[in-house]
């Protein structure tokens, strides 16, 4: 199973319409940012994995708090402890992002068209979910600390093979703004370019 299924599945649904409601979108806005959000989020994870202190602290939080148990409950929190969710999620990307968050979300915004002052609750929002799909993938797969990176691949790479929705995959929703060298890898820039990887 890898992400695109989790954002086209009731689940995914129930995620686009909270956000919807919650920052004032039309579900179609919010699917777009939701689209292009998720994978953001992987894909600064992947990077952090690449190092054992990364993969370490990563392991830690998916073994503890980050367990997966918030998806058996995601629609009651969605619903009404979205306060909580937020603080819990900016915490997360100020883990995931550093101080390369305001460029994602100024990508993110306009990749999807919504004013960045949106994007930035909306990934705080997404990230405790997106944590809690890992940690119960990890759960699943057994995956230890060193496979980490290859389970974050995993659900990405999906998406890059999933065609009919929105032009061929999330990844593609990514192209563009974020492909900035135009070499046709939106996750290499992402990486590269906005969280400071190596050029």
């Amino acid at each position: 199973m890898d992400i695109s299924d989790l954002l086209n599945s009731a689940m995914g649904q129930s995620i686009v319409q909270s956000v919807a409601g919650q920052l004032g979108l039309d579900e179609k806005e919010a699917s777009g940012a939701v689209h292009v959000a998720v994978p953001a989020i992987l894909a600064g994870m992947t990077k952090n994995v690449q190092s054992q202190d990364g993969a370490a602290s990563l392991n830690n939080a998916l073994e503890s708090k980050h367990d997966g148990s918030l998806l058996d409950n995601l629609s009651g929190m969605l619903q009404g402890h979205t306060q909580e969710l937020q603080s819990d999620g900016d915490g997360i990307l100020g883990h995931v992002f550093g101080n390369k968050r305001e460029a994602v979300e100024q990508g993110i915004a306009q990749k999807s068209g919504i004013s960045a002052n949106k994007i930035g609750p909306l990934l705080a929002i997404l990230a405790p979910i997106v944590m809690a799909y890992l940690g119960k993938e990890k759960r699943q797969t057994n995956t230890g600390t060193g496979g980490l990176g290859g389970l974050l691949g995993g659900l990405l790479g999906g998406s890059n093979q999933q065609s009919g929705n929105a032009g061929g995959g999330i990844m593609d929703m990514l192209g563009g703004v974020l492909d900035k060298d135009g070499d046709g890898n939106p996750l290499d820039d992402l990486l590269g370019g906005f969280l400071g990887g190596k050029r």
